[in-house]
């Protein structure tokens, strides 16, 4: 029940990301003066609608988006008499950028509003995947309970010479890019082994005595996700660097800010990779495996929300609609029509035109030809078509599973 509820819950917050997406455009497009037509969330038949002021707002069957009809957004509409002054086609170009870039600015303002929540509320992921130590410790055993044992003492770590802050770079001469790497490295080592630390610019090799000691393993299956077993394994004494960072009400806002920087940085890598993962969710379609890293769809990422919820995983739930609304936002500046970023991208030629018109003693030009722009339009349309279909089936087919049921 909580996951139907948690799948529920998530679509209905897409929905609202995507209604304050377009009501960016509408609030922007009525504060420089220009005439909202219609204001819908969704496609296909009208549900319901009712109009006030000059507006009419409503709700249609097909939650797969929405719509913001200002009179005029391009020469080829038809305009009522009252519409002709107010058309946006007419207006300066800094109101019709503005008018665009005011959906594009709700996913924004909305993805950073949850990365403060996820930083006041849970703390955000710690960036820093380097094998930074953050203190040595002694080695003491562990229970099937989970409980470890009291122990004394600096650990072989601390005794060899490690500090906190200093970075494990190899083990034994095997390079460690994470903490989980030098992890690996020392579970089946007896011994002494040379580890290579970058302390403050220097490296420094030191020899570490491994101690043997009992560490909890989890064997989890599709039927007890839970399972669990003591194992003997090796261990140094290094305790690695906090995997969230906590924040207070005010440290979280430069917090966020960091953290929304980056991931507006990995979407656009996300999005200029989606032509290579075509290969990938068909192979998934087709019989082969799912790798987390596929594009998904709103069906997909809602039943991720679902298990999310189902789990308690309230973090996640809320991490997920951050980089989705970041990605609406960086994939609609993308300049293809019929997306934001088009009409940004015709909007600026006509403007940079017309001042070049203006410096030669010229009037201004005629509105870009939508009709003419209108095949590419429909290839943009077909492909993207195409790609959402292939992501739903993969998700129907062989959904992402985060969590190993």
């Amino acid at each position: 029940m909580v996951f139907v509820l948690g799948v529920v819950a998530f679509a209905v917050c897409i929905g609202i990301s995507i209604a304050l997406h377009e009501c960016g455009h509408m609030w922007v497009a009525k504060a420089t003066g220009m005439k909202v037509r219609r204001y819908y969330i969704g496609f296909g038949p009208k549900i319901f609608s009712w109009r006030r002021g000059e507006t009419e707002y409503g709700l249609k069957a097909i939650p797969a988006g929405g719509f913001c009809d200002i009179a005029g957004m391009t020469a080829v509409d038809e305009l009522a008499p009252d519409e002709v002054d107010r058309a946006m086609y007419k207006q300066k170009t800094w109101k019709r950028l503005a008018v665009m870039f005011g959906g594009i600015a709700m996913n924004f303002v909305l993805g950073f509003a949850l990365l403060y929540t996820l930083a006041l509320g849970w703390g955000l992921p710690n960036r820093d995947t380097s094998a930074t130590v953050a203190g040595t410790q002694c080695v003491a055993p562990q229970d099937a309970d989970g409980e470890i044992a009291p122990c004394t003492g600096p650990g072989p770590a601390g005794a060899a010479g490690i500090r906190a802050g200093d970075v494990v770079t190899a083990v034994d001469g095997t390079p460690t890019a994470t903490f989980a790497d030098v992890v690996a490295a020392v579970q089946n080592a007896q011994g002494t082994v040379e580890v290579t630390v970058d302390r403050a610019g220097e490296a420094l090799t030191l020899p570490v005595t491994v101690q043997r000691t009992e560490r909890l393993f989890s064997t989890a299956t599709a039927d007890d996700p839970n399972a669990t077993e003591l194992r003997t394994t090796g261990a140094i004494g290094v305790a690695r660097t906090p995997l969230t960072i906590q924040y207070d009400a005010l440290s979280a806002v430069p917090g966020a800010i960091s953290f929304a920087g980056y991931t507006g940085v990995e979407t656009v890598k996300a999005i200029a990779d989606l032509p290579q993962k075509v290969g990938a969710l068909w192979t998934s379609i087709t019989g082969g495996e799912r790798s987390a890293d596929t594009p998904i769809s709103v069906v997909g990422a809602s039943v991720i929300g679902g298990q999310a919820a189902e789990r308690g995983l309230w973090e996640l739930f809320v991490g997920l609609l951050a980089t989705l609304n970041f990605f609406l936002g960086v994939f609609n500046l993308l300049p293809l029509l019929p997306l934001d970023g088009g009409h940004i991208a015709v909007t600026i030629y006509e403007g940079i035109r017309n001042r070049i018109r203006a410096l030669r003693g010229l009037g201004r030009g005629d509105p870009v030809n939508y009709l003419k722009l209108m095949p590419l339009t429909y290839v943009v349309i077909a492909i993207g078509g195409a790609f959402m279909l292939l992501t739903l089936t993969a998700d129907i087919v062989n959904p992402i599973d985060l969590f190993g049921n």
